[in-house]
């Protein structure tokens, strides 16, 4: 039987009882398919129901064939070596232990000598060449998630599961999983918001609020569909409006006839121009066809009424986010940055920024690029002050604001609106709350604590606090902003900074993302 995942009525609730997947029917055979969705739709846990790491709370799940899912943990295990990862320690202890002459002739049954071949071989075509003792810790976090996948190719399984595979990786590793999943022939499962990545993609899959859809086709062929949805589900909310107005206003010219009606009956009574039993059967039948057609005209006004809340909430679900950045009035002559000659890094002797000279002037949008390990976050870090330099001039001559991938900037322990406050002294409870709507973060919304936050949310929430400071940053530096946030946060931001007046310096390897941007110059390091 060909390999296959199926999923059949599949439900699954957070520990709370809130429902995330609710009567999931799906199918998934030997191509590759991207899952999408908003932060919190839950794409990580439906990974997670297909690995058999969590159970669903009912429905059915087959799968036909091996899995192999990308081990999340490898940030967290700096103790073990590769060969650790990969789950072959004990395999090439024997090894060893062979090619001494102290093994036993029943283990030499057992013994794999085409392993070491093999490890070799899927590090290569991840782009890397350690050797399966290296430790982890000694790998950056790019390298890492590059030996995470290296140890799905050794497993040679039917299907790959792959959470944000492209996370914290630089361009070459971003390239070495996209030639892997190009050149994959099994199924893989891919949740991810790398539009490039995506481009490979047989299908897509996308979890919202209204339940699951599949798309055949790649993410641009995914695009054009969700747009077409889009203008459809505005032409349905347009006909709503109108049909609930006219629904309205017909009730209310029958309820102006009637009144007109009952008045011409009062007076008729009060003449006495008709026999009494004729006035109270003619009132009798006005008071019958009166009360069906309030019945209809009710029935039509629930019916428009429910009609227009089904249009809204679906153009709520398929309209992206927005971010609305408030002017700074940068002007285009201002310095905003000077780093003159500046040497500096967490190693005296192995400095990762060496004899650097920078100048920013006005809204300029400026791009530091190099492989992970580079220095890149800390030269961020020298610029703000986190690190001290060894030597050389900082001059930051504005207001900025720094955002990392993680938002450490948030307290876990505060509300967004609290955490606003804290960062913003001048801020009032409604500035914070008009602050962190324009970020999607509504009414109750605000209130939640930063701590139950999805990444994705996390950043958004942290823009919201750094960008609504008063006066609003002139310099906006952002580490990797897109790795959490979903296909609509990244558009959401990209749209907020193509309003934005002030200077940008981005740390990104999202390819998408700098096209977008356009930057105006490149920061090359670590060459």
């Amino acid at each position: 039987m060909p390999a296959s995942v199926s999923l059949s009525g599949l439900t699954w609730s957070t520990p709370d009882g809130t429902p995330l997947l609710t009567d999931l029917n799906l199918t998934f055979g030997p191509e590759r398919t991207g899952i999408v969705g908003r932060n919190g739709t839950g794409k990580s846990t439906l990974l997670r129901l297909i690995s058999a790491d969590l159970h669903p709370a009912s429905g059915h799940l087959q799968v036909f064939g091996t899995i192999a899912m990308m081990r999340q943990d490898t940030m967290e295990r700096p103790d073990d070596s590769i060969a650790d990862l990969f789950g072959v320690r004990t395999a090439l202890d024997l090894l060893d232990r062979a090619e001494a002459g102290l093994a036993e002739a029943d283990e030499l049954a057992e013994a794999d000598w085409t392993l070491p071949a093999r490890i070799e071989a899927a590090l290569l075509r991840c782009g890397l060449s350690a050797g399966p003792q290296t430790p982890l810790v000694t790998l950056s976090g790019g390298q890492r998630s590059r030996v995470a996948l290296a140890a799905l190719i050794l497993a040679e399984p039917d299907f790959l599961l792959l959470d944000e595979p492209t996370n914290n990786l630089d361009r070459d590793g971003r390239r070495a999983v996209i030639d892997l999943i190009r050149g994959w022939t099994g199924g893989a499962i891919i949740v991810s918001h790398d539009r490039e990545l995506l481009e490979e993609m047989d299908a897509i899959v996308e979890l919202t609020s209204l339940g699951v859809t599949r798309y055949g086709g790649n993410y641009s062929a995914f695009r054009q569909r969700k747009d077409t949805e889009l203008d459809a589900a505005a032409r349905d909310l347009a006909h709503a409006e109108k049909t609930r107005s006219d629904t309205a206003r017909r009730a209310q010219q029958a309820s102006e006839r009637k009144a007109r009606k009952d008045s011409s009956g009062h007076r008729a009574r009060a003449r006495g121009d008709q026999p009494k039993i004729m006035m109270d059967a003619a009132k009798g039948r006005a008071e019958a066809s009166g009360g069906a057609g309030a019945r209809l005209r009710d029935a039509r006004r629930e019916a428009a009424d429910e009609a227009l809340s089904a249009a809204r909430e679906k153009i709520e679900i398929l309209q992206p986010l927005r971010m609305d950045i408030p002017p700074t009035g940068l002007a285009p002559s201002r310095t905003v940055l000077r780093l003159d000659r500046v040497t500096g890094g967490y190693d005296p002797d192995h400095p990762a920024i060496r004899d650097l000279s920078l100048t920013i002037t006005g809204p300029e949008r400026i791009l530091i690029a190099g492989p992970n390990g580079s220095g890149k976050t800390t030269l961020l870090k020298i610029i703000t002050r986190q690190i001290v330099p060894q030597s050389g001039l900082v001059d930051l001559l504005v207001p900025f604001a720094l955002l990392d991938q993680h938002a450490r900037l948030l307290d876990p322990a505060l509300t967004l609106r609290d955490n606003f406050r804290r960062l913003n002294h001048v801020a009032d409870t409604h500035m914070a709350h008009a602050a962190l709507a324009r970020f999607g973060f509504r009414a109750a919304d605000a209130l939640r604590d930063a701590c139950e936050l999805s990444g994705g949310e996390r950043l958004r929430a942290g823009l919201a606090c750094a960008l609504g400071a008063t006066p609003p940053p002139m310099l906006l530096m952002l580490d990797e902003p897109t790795n959490h946030l979903d296909l609509d946060g990244i558009a959401a931001l990209e749209a907020a900074l193509a309003g934005y007046d002030g200077a940008v310096l981005v740390i990104s390897h999202d390819a998408a993302f700098l096209r977008s941007l356009t930057p105006d110059r490149t920061i090359h390091l670590g060459k």
